[in-house]
């Protein structure tokens, strides 16, 4: 597979596709988002896979098979040592089926009050991948190592990241600057890797 003329991003969450369209700066191709007056609107897909992977690929699927071009997506969680893994999967609908980000990011602030800072290790995973209305499927899974604090800090990214310190860092992933951030991030790094395999 390599880079096709035009792109679907498979995504309406505003914070998102502005971080995949700034990681992917570099991609020689045209983005097609949901924002698009002339892109026929396509209908929201269920989350309804069991892994990371499985639900990059049904976003991506329908997307891609809506307008008939190549898509790409992401599915993406927030995994707690000491919560077993969670949310996980789950990080998106974490407070429950109409889940905000701040009321998320509270509930799992209340998971992790009461465990010793120490013990807060959790990573972010992100798996991305491109998606052909023909069926193809390319993808790349990353990480990104840190920990939690309980005093939400930074006005910059969204989701968990208030709370979110990257390893070797003493901001959380909300008070680095955009650039600096998606060159750490889990998302970053998935997306340099789906494009390295592009490529």
């Amino acid at each position: 597979m390599s880079f096709p003329e035009r792109v679907a991003i498979a995504s309406r969450n505003p914070g998102k596709i502005r971080e995949i369209i700034a990681i992917c700066a570099d991609w020689p191709m045209a983005w097609v988002t949901a924002e698009n007056e002339d892109v026929p609107r396509w209908a929201d897909v269920e989350e309804t896979g069991d892994t990371y992977l499985a639900n990059a690929t049904l976003k991506a699927a329908a997307v891609a098979g809506a307008l008939g071009i190549p898509a790409i997506a992401d599915d993406s969680g927030i995994e707690v040592d000491a919560l077993d893994g969670a949310p996980g999967m789950r990080s998106a609908r974490y407070s429950g089926e109409n889940a905000t980000d701040e009321a998320n990011l509270h509930k799992l602030i209340d998971a992790i009050r009461d465990i010793p800072s120490a013990r807060r290790t959790a990573r972010y995973r992100c798996v991305a991948l491109l998606a052909t209305p023909a069926g193809d499927v390319t993808s790349a899974e990353a990480t990104c190592e840190g920990s939690l604090i309980t005093e939400p800090r930074g006005e910059n990214g969204f989701g968990y990241d208030p709370i979110f310190v990257p390893a070797g860092e003493a901001r959380t992933m909300a008070e680095l600057p955009s650039d600096e951030k998606d060159r750490i991030s889990h998302r970053g790094k998935a997306f340099r890797a789906l494009r390295d395999l592009l490529a």
